[in-house]
C-alpha cells in the first residue's frame, strides 16, 4: 500500500498492512501491525516492523502532513537536544504527495502514566499509590520547563515509564520559549493549568501540596496558588465546553451519526455493542422488566449479551405533544449531554451509553436513551429505617453532603430532585431522570434554582420526622448570589 492510501482508509484498516517507505538508507518496507491512536485521515499511529526491528510508527497523510511532520520533528529534536528522555527517533521521511512518517524506537513494556492512574483512581483522594504517579509526572512537567520546553497538549498519556525510566512522547506538542533556559512565570502557570485542570475535582484540595513536587524539579519561580487556581478554573471551563461540542460530532470518544432520519451518538467504546440494542430498543423495551411506562416515557431494565442496561424510550403522546417537540432537541439528546457532563465533573451518575433520535426529514420524533444500570437503592427506600430516629449512616450523610457541594460548586440544578432519582452506588449518591438537569452560568440564576431542588428534595420526608430535621440542618438553606452559604 503506497502511504497516501491511508487517506481513504478510515478509522479501522486492515491489519496488518505494509507501506512502501524510504529513507536515507533507501526503500524499505513498514508492516503494520496495531493502531494506538487514529485521526482517520490524517495521523496514524501504532506498532509496526522495520527491516525486521520493531518501532512505533506515525504516519501523517493528508492536507496538514507535512506541517504536522514539521511539528513532530522540531518537537522531538527539541527534546533530544535539551537532554530530555525521549524514545530515538530511527528513521523519518516527508514525501510530497504522500505524507510523513517517524519511526521511533519501541519502548517494549512501557506504561503510560494514564494508565497508571487508571489502577489507583478509585483509592481515597491522594493516597500514596496517587501521589506517587502524580509526582513522577510534575517532576518530568518541571525539568522539561527547567529546559525552556512545555507540552502545548499536556496529559499523563504522553508520559511513558519503562522500569522506572520516564519518556517524554508525543514531539508535535513540544514547544519552546527559549531553549535551555527555563520558562517564564506565566507560561508555567499556563501549563501547570493544563495539567491540574485534567485531575478529579476531588484533588483540588490537594492542589498546593502536589504542587511541591513540581518545585523540587523547578523551583525558578514563586508560583502562587490563587494564580494557578485562577488558570485551572479558565482551562477548566475549556475543556467541559470542547467535551461537550464532542458528545456530538464524530471523534475519537463518540461514533455520532446526523442525517435527515436519525441522529444517533455512542460512545467510541461502546460501538459495536450498541447498534444492535439501538437497533431492537422497541423489542428490548417490551421483553424486559418496565420500570415506568406509557405516557410521555417508557423505561426499562434489558438484558444483552449478560449485560444489564436501562433503555427509556421518549414517546410522542400524540400530534399536539409532537408539534411541541419536534423542531427542538430531544428530552433523550439532553439527557445524554448532561449525563455526559456529569460523568466529565466526576460526579456520580449511570454511564450514558448511546441515543438515538429518530426523524424524518429532520422532524424529530421517537428518542431512545441507553445507560448503565445501577443497583443500589433510591434514597426513600435507603433512609426509610430511619425516619423516626433519624440515625441515617453519617458515611450516607457525608456522601449526600459531598454531592450537594458538588452541584453548587458547578452550579447544576436537577430540576425535579425527588427520591426517586437519587440512588445509591458505589459509596455515591448517583443521579438519574437528567431531563431537566442544567449548568448555569450565573449565580443569579442558579439560587433559585438550587432554592427549589432543595425543597422538592426535601418532601421526600414529612417535615415533622427526625430525618427531615437532621438533613435540613446539613444541607446549605439556600444560595445568594456571589455564591455564599
Amino acid at each position: 500500500m503506497r502511504l497516501s492510501e491511508l487517506k481513504t482508509a478510515g478509522r479501522t484498516p486492515d491489519l496488518p498492512l505494509t507501506l512502501e517507505l524510504a529513507d536515507a538508507a533507501g526503500p524499505g518496507q513498514l508492516q503494520l501491525l496495531s493502531l494506538l491512536r487514529v485521526l482517520p485521515g490524517e495521523r496514524y499511529v501504532g506498532a509496526a516492523v522495520w527491516r525486521g526491528r520493531p518501532v512505533l510508527a506515525k504516519l501523517l497523510v493528508g492536507s496538514r502532513a507535512a506541517r504536522q511532520f514539521q511539528r513532530e520533528l522540531s518537537g522531538v529534536r527539541l527534546l533530544a537536544e535539551q537532554g530530555l528522555t525521549t524514545p530515538l527517533l530511527l528513521a523519518d521521511g516527508l514525501q510530497e504527495g504522500e505524507g510523513g512518517w517517524l519511526l521511533f524506537e519501541f519502548i517494549e513494556g512501557a506504561e503510560s502514566l494514564a494508565d497508571a492512574w487508571h489502577a489507583v483512581e478509585n483509592l481515597p483522594p491522594l493516597a500514596d499509590e496517587q501521589t506517587a504517579v502524580l509526582a513522577e509526572a510534575l517532576g518530568a512537567i518541571a525539568r522539561m520547563h527547567a529546559k525552556g520546553l512545555w507540552q502545548e497538549d499536556l496529559h499523563l498519556d504522553n508520559l511513558l515509564r519503562q522500569d522506572g525510566k520516564l519518556y517524554l512522547i508525543d514531539g508535535a506538542g513540544i514547544r519552546v520559549e527559549e531553549a535551555g533556559k527555563p520558562l517564564s512565570r506565566n507560561r508555567v502557570l499556563e501549563n501547570l493549568g493544563v495539567f491540574f485542570a485534567q485531575l478529579p475535582k476531588n484533588l483540588e484540595p490537594f492542589n498546593e501540596e502536589l504542587l511541591v513536587y513540581y518545585l523540587l524539579g523547578n523551583g525558578e519561580h514563586a508560583l502562587p496558588m490563587q494564580a494557578l487556581e485562577k488558570q485551572v478554573r479558565k482551562v477548566s471551563a475549556w475543556r467541559l465546553k470542547d467535551f461537550l461540542n464532542k458528545v456530538g460530532r464524530e471523534c475519537t470518544l463518540f461514533s455520532v451519526l446526523r442525517g435527515p432520519f436519525a441522529l444517533r451518538a455512542i460512545r467510541r467504546e461502546e460501538e459495536a455493542a450498541m447498534l444492535p440494542v439501538l437497533e431492537q430498543a422497541d423489542a428490548l423495551l417490551s421483553q424486559g422488566h418496565l420500570f415506568k411506562t406509557g405516557g410521555a416515557a417508557t423505561v426499562a431494565k434489558a438484558e444483552v449479551a449478560g449485560r444489564s442496561l436501562v433503555i427509556k424510550r421518549y414517546n410522542i403522546k400524540g400530534i399536539a405533544h409532537w408539534l411541541k417537540r419536534f423542531w427542538r432537541p430531544s428530552r433523550a439528546w439532553h439527557s445524554w449531554r448532561e449525563g455526559n457532563r456529569l460523568i466529565f465533573l466526576g460526579i456520580a451518575t449511570p454511564k450514558p451509553l448511546a441515543v438515538l433520535e429518530k426523524r424524518f426529514c429532520w422532524l424529530r420524533g421517537r428518542a431512545y436513551l441507553v445507560t448503565e444500570l445501577i443497583t443500589g437503592p433510591d434514597i426513600i427506600e435507603r433512609f426509610a429505617p430511619y425516619v423516626e430516629k433519624g440515625d441515617a449512616p453519617e458515611d450516607e450523610l457525608l456522601a449526600l453532603d459531598h454531592l450537594f457541594a458538588e452541584l453548587i460548586r458547578e452550579r447544576i440544578s436537577h430540576g425535579d430532585f425527588k427520591g426517586h432519582n437519587l440512588f445509591w452506588d458505589k459509596d455515591r449518591w448517583s443521579l438519574i431522570d437528567l431531563d431537566a438537569m442544567r449548568q448555569h452560568s450565573s449565580d443569579a440564576s442558579f439560587a433559585p434554582a438550587f432554592a427549589k431542588d432543595r425543597a422538592r428534595f426535601m418532601r421526600n420526608w414529612p417535615q415533622d420526622s427526625a430525618l427531615y430535621q437532621l438533613i435540613d440542618e446539613r444541607l446549605p438553606k439556600g444560595l445568594q448570589v456571589g455564591g455564599s452559604l
